[in-house]
């Protein structure tokens, strides 16, 4: 986090879902490096491994990485987003799927991502 301090007139909290990213099985082999149960967390804007397996996947991380933001995010109920977890392998012959699961929410200033200020338009 940041050492900006916030301004405490100004309301600059949003929340976003922590979430955990789980490797799951399919009907078909798994050729990357990873094993059902492997799993990180997604807290604000980290990535956090487990203690006891701190690494994962590189081709598996790029598979989610590009629907971690929206899932972090609240979502109307409708919104597929909101109701669909599974993520294929980035490679057809894989078959790793990857299942994204919202945990709690968090609350977040916006001073401890973004120097822009709030109403800033023209950033």
């Amino acid at each position: 986090m940041s050492s900006l301090k916030h301004d405490p007139t100004q309301q600059d909290e949003f929340e976003l879902f922590d979430l955990r990213v789980e490797v799951v099985e399919s009907d078909k082999p798994f050729i990357m490096h990873v094993k059902k149960g492997d799993y990180f967390d997604v807290i604000g804007g980290r990535i956090v491994l487990p203690a006891d397996n701190p690494s994962f996947s590189l081709y598996g991380m790029l598979a989610v990485l590009p629907f971690i933001p929206a899932k972090q995010r609240p979502t109307h109920p409708n919104d597929w987003m909101t109701s669909d977890c599974l993520i294929a392998s980035t490679d057809p012959a894989c078959g790793a799927r990857f299942r994204i699961t919202r945990l709690e929410k968090r609350v977040l200033h916006h001073g401890d991502f973004s120097v822009v200020p709030l109403g800033d338009t023209n950033a």
